[in-house]
């Protein structure tokens, strides 16, 4: 019986001291629990580290890039005015032109011998008239003999009227031997002409008065005819750049207003540009309108055909304050940026209008001034009013 009762004891101890090690472990438990709360409390109430900068105020401008292509400026294709066949080719590719050149020649033989026949029948006509004149005024002798004649009682009416019909037609005579010399020049001028075709010369209009063979089309010997295009000439000092512009900034486009062209070409280079026109109608099929600038090209470097990025400003801004891109804030109400308080100890939410970007600097509008600080990193984890501990050298004055 004594064994029976020690052994309840001993399994009702076991059984308090279970009890016990249990107890302590879960008030351990609350106590680690009760710790980390704490320490989350005491988290949340640290500064933030953030990085800030100064807001400036400078200028700012808003450049935009476009895609375009080099075209010459002027392009002028020489073509012969009549049939022949090619009899010598005085310029090639690449070579220069002056206004007025002879650049081709056909052969002029049948040319020739048509000037030198209208040149006989302008003489045929010429002696025509001679002898026409000769034979009117003896016509106009008869006449008046008969006149006289008459007079005296000696001639009759009727040789009268003869003599005064011959002397008509003998005047008749000589009109048409005129007319005939008129034909005769006529033709004999065009057939100059024609033969001055056979010389093909590069007579453009307006422009410089020197260019470049940019394309040839035929061969000497080979037989052409009249419009057919033997040589491509173009004009390329001054050279124009052609570029397409949207809705959005065709109005920002003025003529006179100066852009910047870059090139594969010369990547180290910059050309300076003018827009020179620009389209009052837009594709239809793109809504884009075409806008040419010319650029300087004495050293010929830049070609037709030739990409180009066309550099432009599209708008200025003068004495504004700017801030870094960074700063920029996206929330529900619309932009905003942090602006650290005086001691540097906290920051406040400030709402800004925007306006041009570009480089990295963003024109702005808002209760700020020139040396203000804006958190530009950290700005996910603050409020308005937060507690901050500014990381960088951006101290306050």
């Amino acid at each position: 019986m004594s064994q029976v009762k020690k052994s309840s004891w001993l399994f009702l101890l076991f059984i308090l001291a279970a009890i016990a090690v249990t107890g302590w472990q879960v008030v351990e438990r609350f106590d680690q629990l009760a710790s980390q709360s704490a320490g989350k409390k005491d988290q949340t109430k640290q500064p933030v580290p953030v990085e800030t900068a100064r807001v400036e105020r400078g200028d700012i401008d808003r450049v935009r890039s476009f895609s375009g292509t080099f075209e010459a400026r002027s392009e002028f294709v020489v073509a012969p005015k009549i049939d022949g066949r090619i009899e010598r080719l005085t310029v090639d590719v690449a070579d220069p032109v002056r206004r007025g050149q002879v650049v081709a020649r056909l052969d002029n033989d049948e040319f020739v011998q048509a000037e030198k026949q209208a040149q006989a029948e302008v003489a045929v006509a010429e002696a025509n008239l001679a002898e026409a004149r000769s034979l009117a005024t003896i016509a106009d002798r008869e006449m008046d003999r008969i006149e006289r004649l008459r007079k005296q009682g000696i001639s009759s009416e009727s040789q009268s009227d003869v003599a005064h019909a011959e002397q008509l037609a003998r005047k008749a005579h000589v009109e048409v031997s005129k007319a005939q010399i008129t034909r005769a020049r006529a033709a004999q001028e065009a057939a100059r002409i024609r033969l001055g075709y056979t010389e093909i010369r590069a007579d453009w209009n307006a422009g410089a008065d020197t260019r470049i063979v940019a394309e040839r089309f035929v061969d000497e010997g080979e037989t052409v005819s009249a419009s057919t295009p033997l040589l491509h000439i173009v004009e390329l000092d001054p050279i124009k750049a052609v570029i397409h512009v949207s809705e959005k900034d065709y109005s920002f486009f003025k003529p006179g207003q100066v852009a910047t062209l870059r090139t594969d070409a010369f990547p180290d280079r910059r050309f300076e540009a003018r827009i020179d026109r620009i389209a009052p109608v837009f594709i239809e099929n793109t809504r884009q309108a075409r806008i040419e600038l010319l650029a300087d090209n004495a050293d010929l470097a830049l070609k037709p055909g030739m990409f180009t990025l066309v550099d432009v400003v599209l708008q200025q801004a003068r004495d504004v304050l700017l801030i870094p891109h960074q700063a920029l804030v996206k929330r529900d109400d619309g932009f905003g940026v942090f602006v650290v308080s005086p001691d540097a100890g906290s920051v406040r939410w400030e709402a800004v209008t925007t306006a041009i970007e570009q480089h990295g600097k963003i024109q702005i509008e808002g209760a700020l001034k020139a040396g203000d600080q804006v958190v530009t990193l950290g700005q996910q984890l603050l409020k308005d009013g937060s507690k901050v501990r500014i990381s960088n050298d951006q101290t306050p004055s």
